[in-house]
């Protein structure tokens, strides 16, 4: 029987992975570790899945032995074949504290888990690909720390954990993925918050329900990199099956990104049948976003997260294309799944529990 244990339940990825893990393979049982006061819910969204072969344990990422009971600790570290690690704090406006908390200490607490596991075959550590922080151009796969500045704790924290996590590959056989911007089903259109591009889509909406112009923002030559979580769930379990994946990162980004300029354009089309018109500059829109008033007129945008409609990098994704080929794995085109996307959006705008939640 493949055991496995995996943080990040019953988030958006998270029960995404364990529901992919379970149907890919008959004999698999998935221990999704979940956080006191997610038990309830998690509880819920595993007896919707499968009730005997996912077993919800409370417990924290950020306390040492995972917060676990020390039958359960001494159990999994015996039983465990391997490790999903999806839990963080994925807030762009994270104070420190928190997010060194949960995204680095919560890291070393399972690398200790992950080094007392006997049987461990894998952990597949989800990282991002904004370690890559300030950086320009092009990075690729293999590199980490390159000199970059950050632009928020959420990146500059998520960096720490992978430092830790390459520094125990010795001791911990491991496959790193780096997924970009994590939108919708690319199938259906369903998501479980409304962030990222989707606050463009809301200030769309309120400038098409205003009769105002609709702007473009942002440096409209500077790539914004999306891909769809029914992708990332794929690779994320490929990878951490493949030999050739392991010891390796792998860059689960769009190989082909849209520009900021093309991706307002677009989501204005398709969503208010009219292009955009004139241009806010980027300083002036993330300057304005600290008046309320003004966050609300953008559709509740946090001002950290218009620096990713403006920066100029580039992802290589050499690696992660030929490790998931051997999967039948590659990104769908944004162009291909922007419908479904908008329309799941339209149909739910007004649905507060879609509404992103922030902690500053």
């Amino acid at each position: 029987m493949a055991l496995s244990l995996l943080t990040g339940f019953p988030g958006f990825i998270g029960r995404r992975l364990a529901k992919h893990l379970l149907d890919d393979d008959a004999d698999a049982t998935v221990v999704a570790l979940v956080e006191p006061r997610m038990l309830a819910a998690g509880r819920d969204v595993a007896a919707e899945m499968d009730p005997e072969r996912i077993q919800v344990l409370s417990g924290d990422i950020a306390d040492r032995r995972l917060g676990l009971e020390d039958g359960d600790y001494d159990r999994l570290t015996a039983d465990v074949r391997r490790v999903f690690h999806l839990a963080a704090i994925y807030d762009l406006a994270v104070p420190v504290e928190l997010a060194q908390r949960v995204n680095v200490d919560g890291t070393g607490n399972v690398l200790e888990f992950c080094i007392a596991a006997t049987a461990l075959e894998r952990l597949a550590y989800v990282s991002t690909a904004y370690v890559a922080g300030w950086r320009r151009g092009v990075v690729y796969e293999h590199e980490l720390v390159m000199g970059q500045g950050f632009k928020n704790h959420y990146e500059s924290t998520k960096f720490q954990a992978e430092v830790w996590v390459r520094e125990a590959m010795d001791r911990v056989p491991t496959t790193i993925v780096r997924p970009a911007i994590v939108v919708g089903d690319s199938r259906t259109g369903e998501t479980q918050k409304f962030d990222g591009p989707y606050y463009l889509l809301r200030a769309i909406s309120q400038a098409q329900r205003a009769r105002r112009a609709i702007p473009q923002f942002g440096r409209l030559e500077a790539t914004f990199n999306v891909v769809p979580v029914d992708y990332v769930v794929a690779a994320i379990a490929a990878a951490a099956a493949e030999p050739e994946a392991l010891d390796q990162t792998l860059h689960l980004v769009d190989p082909e990104p849209l520009t900021s300029g093309q991706l307002v354009t677009l989501l204005s089309e398709r969503y208010a049948g009219r292009p955009p018109q004139g241009r806010i500059p980027a300083s002036l829109v993330e300057a304005s976003l600290r008046l309320p008033v003004v966050r609300t007129r953008f559709g509740g945008t946090p001002r950290e997260s218009i620096a990713y409609l403006n920066h100029p990098v580039r992802f290589d994704t050499r690696r992660a294309m030929n490790v998931l080929a051997r999967h039948g794995l590659a990104p769908p085109k944004f162009h291909d799944y922007v419908d479904r996307m908008v329309e799941f959006f339209r149909s739910h705008e007004h649905d507060e529990a879609l509404r992103p939640k922030t902690t500053a």
